[in-house]
This record gives structure tokens, sequence and C-alpha cells, in this order.
């Protein structure tokens, strides 16, 4: 295993980067449902992950979307970081692709099962229903043909990474690549619900084994990411290479930056957590213009190294005032 992670791998696991993990955690199972219609906000899936409370009055089945999502999250970055025994080496496998899907709807699909589902076409199951044609006109395959597409799509995922791995030239920028191979699961639409979340779920699994960090698509995207999905059905990877390229060069930097930024240096506030402040005590911190900080555009606060020693020294002047 421990090949295949240095083969594969080059992010700190969750015990050496953990706040940083969960936040892009909390932030990916928010922003994916919610492409998807989940009304869930970010505080009200911080409660719900972080301590099981449902917070708000949303319906079950949007808890459980959330729910769903993020223990599929969780499992896919385990298998992409420290492999189970059972794993064979491959970059994905037919089963890893099930396995996604039925670990994100299952939860939905107890309260809710698609109305038009056969007792064989639960979680995890390929569809045995045509599809109607996308409003942009792309038609999925006829259902037969499902299954073999998915092994060829898994085998193309496969030699794609080999290529990528060796440095061998793509045809194409890399980005561009993973926009082709996230675009063509989703044409082949496997499985009669929740394609999307498991495409954009199998994208991250690819990603983090290649070593890259997970993608996260903000649901203020999603026109973006609809159009650019549209172009790719025709062929141009342009918009949606772009699209997954931003989003990994903004997660890279949580995982990166904090090492080799200076001490004045603006990072999200995940790659600030120590044993003295969580992420929600920055966060709040920052909320109450405590701590110096800005949020982004992203909805992301950053401050930097030497703020935080500033609060912490206000903060500690304060406690020995009291005393």
């Amino acid at each position: 295993m421990a090949e295949l992670n240095q083969r594969y791998g080059g992010l700190p696991n969750p015990k050496e980067a953990q706040a940083i993990w969960d936040d892009i955690w909390h932030q990916e199972a928010h922003h994916s449902t919610a492409l998807e219609g989940n009304t869930l906000v970010l505080r009200e899936v911080e409660a719900l992950l972080d301590s099981g409370r449902a917070v708000g009055a949303k319906s079950l089945r949007e808890y459980n979307e959330v729910r769903g999502y993020a223990d599929a999250a969780k499992w896919v970055y385990g298998q992409a970081l420290e492999p189970a025994e059972w794993h064979d080496g491959r970059l994905l496998t037919i089963g890893e692709v099930r396995q996604v899907h039925h670990t994100a709807m299952t939860p939905v699909w107890d309260i809710a099962p698609h109305q038009d589902a056969t007792g064989r076409e639960g979680p995890g199951n390929f569809r045995e229903h045509d599809i109607q044609p996308f409003s942009a006109g792309m038609k999925p395959p006829s259902w037969p043909l499902v299954a073999a597409q998915s092994q060829q799509w898994v085998d193309d995922v496969c030699v794609a990474g080999l290529r990528i791995h060796s440095g061998e030239d793509l045809g194409r920028p890399l980005v561009e690549e993973l926009a082709r191979l996230h675009n063509t699961f989703e044409r082949i639409h496997p499985f009669i619900d929740g394609n999307g979340r498991a495409g954009r779920l199998i994208l991250n699994l690819v990603l983090v084994r290649l070593g890259y960090p997970p993608v996260v698509i903000f649901k203020r995207q999603r026109d973006m990411y609809l159009t650019a999905m549209q172009r790719a059905d025709a062929g141009d990877y342009g918009a949606l290479g772009e699209l997954i390229a931003r989003a990994m060069y903004d997660n890279l930097n949580r995982f990166i930056v904090p090492n080799v930024a200076g001490p004045a240096r603006l990072v999200p506030l995940a790659a600030l957590v120590d044993e003295e402040f969580s992420l929600a005590a920055l966060r709040q911190a920052a909320q109450r213009g405590r701590l110096d900080a800005v949020q982004g555009v992203d909805g992301v606060w950053r401050s930097s190294r030497k703020a935080v020693d500033a609060y912490r020294l206000n903060k500690h002047q304060r406690r020995r005032g009291r005393d």
C-alpha cells in the first residue's frame, strides 16, 4: 500500500492536515449537493456532519442527501490516500464506481427511492431505463449498453492515469483530459439517478490518487458548469477544463501555501488551526472582527499566522485582565 500511495499520492493524509481536509469535506458536501437543488446552507451542513444535528427546517431527504454525499466523499478520500487491503493498485475499478454511488445514494433511497426504478436499479446498480435527451440535445446510450460502456470508461481512466503519471503527451492539456473523462461519465449516465454527484466524487477519487487536490464546484458556478458540460458534449473541453483547473488551484493552495507562506501571507483559516484554536473558533473570531481576516468571493475566510498570533496575544491579555 505504501508503494501505491507513493505512486498516486502527494497530498498530506487526513491525520496530517485534518482541519484542511474537513473544511474541504464540508464545502464539497454542501456545494455538490446544492448543484442538484439541495437547500441546506453551509452552517447547516457543518452542524449535520460535525455533530449530527439537523439544524434548520429542511426535509429529511435533503439532510440525507448531504449525509450520503459526505459519507461517500469520506470513503473516497480514505481509499485514495490509504487504500484498503483489497485494492489491486489500479487507478479506478468498476466496483469502486458502483460503491461510490451506493454510499452517496443509499440514505436518500431509503426514504425516497426513484419513482421509476425497478428493484434492480437501486444505489450502485446500473440503470435499466433509457434516459430522455437532455435539454441541449445530448442523449445517453440505451440502457443495455451501459455496463459495457461504463467498463470501457473505467479502462480509459486507467490508461489516462498511467499516461499522466509517466508524463506522456496526452494530446491536450491535463485539465482538458480530466474534463473529457468527467464529461464522458456524465454522458453515459450509468445510474437512474445521482449521476452528477457520483461523477464529481469519482473525479475526486481519481484526482487524489494522482496526487492532485480534490475539486469543489461552487453552487454559484452552477450555470457556468452546466454550460461547460454542454460544450464538452460537443467535444470542446476548454471551459470545463478551466473550471477544474481553478478548483484544483484553490484547494492546492490550502495544502501547499501554508507550508511556504510568510507569517503575513493570507491563507484559508483551515490552514491556521492549531491546538488552541479550532476552525470554528477562528471563523467566529473573524466574523466578530476580533481576528484580522477577509472573506473571499468563494465564501472562504482567510487570515495569516501573524494575525492569529496577534489575536492569541490579545485574547491572553484580556484573560489576564479579568483575573
